[in-house]
């Protein structure tokens, strides 16, 4: 039975059980669950914030976001999040879905490590970063409440060491193509000119929180 957190669910579509199903097959069980909480916590936080989205664009680009980490879809020279985004583009042309929809997966697969630009964005591409980012940060964790947390848990474990293992998965995955980490110049400048400047460390965020494992 498809879970059903505050009238959030998994679009009842052939698009969206294809999706399932292949994801399910292509991901470890650790991005699939974590890709599939993604979708909850960002349709959540939808119904919450009063957008409107289209499920099954918002359903494709939460499951998608990260298979640019699987070897099969991990390219030599492009970001992570650029080889996400094209698998998703390639899955929806099959499918014959309109440009401007596809564009906008794209836009927020390609975008969902880009902290403070998303949210300005259209609804998709602003709810795929919210669903990452509370999926991994715990970021605005408390505005879900216990039954909505324990309920899409429930259905989608975090194995017991879920921080650490994420952080492996993201190794795993870049660790090949060091040069595409190149991003957020204005850290650079920054580190450059003030000494006493300390730029934000990602793995740590991930480590201190609200999350218990």
């Amino acid at each position: 039975m498809t879970l059903n957190v505050a009238g959030i669910a998994v679009p009842d579509s052939q698009l969206a059980r294809e999706i399932t199903e292949l994801v399910r097959d292509t991901a470890s069980p650790l991005l699939f669950h974590h890709s599939s909480r993604v979708y909850y916590f960002a349709a959540l936080a939808g119904l919450r914030r009063g957008l409107r989205f289209d499920p099954e664009l918002l359903y494709c680009g939460c499951m998608f976001h990260d298979m640019g980490l699987t070897h099969r879809h991990s390219s030599a020279c492009e970001r992570f999040e650029v080889d996400g985004a094209n698998a998703a583009r390639d899955f929806l042309q099959r499918h014959r879905i309109h440009q401007q929809d596809i564009d906008t997966v794209w836009t927020a697969i390609a975008l969902h490590t880009t902290p403070g630009i998303p949210q300005h964005m259209h609804p998709v591409v602003a709810l795929v970063t919210a669903g990452v980012e509370m999926d991994v940060l715990g970021l605005a964790y408390q505005e879900y409440s216990d039954a909505e947390r324990e309920a899409v848990v429930r259905a989608h474990p975090r194995p017991p060491h879920f921080k650490e293992d994420i952080i492996q998965a993201f190794y795993d995955g870049i660790k090949h193509k060091p040069e595409t980490t190149f991003g957020n110049v204005k850290a650079d400048v920054l580190a450059d000119k003030d000494p006493h400047f300390h730029a934000g460390n990602f793995c740590s965020v991930i480590r201190s929180s609200a999350w218990s494992a």
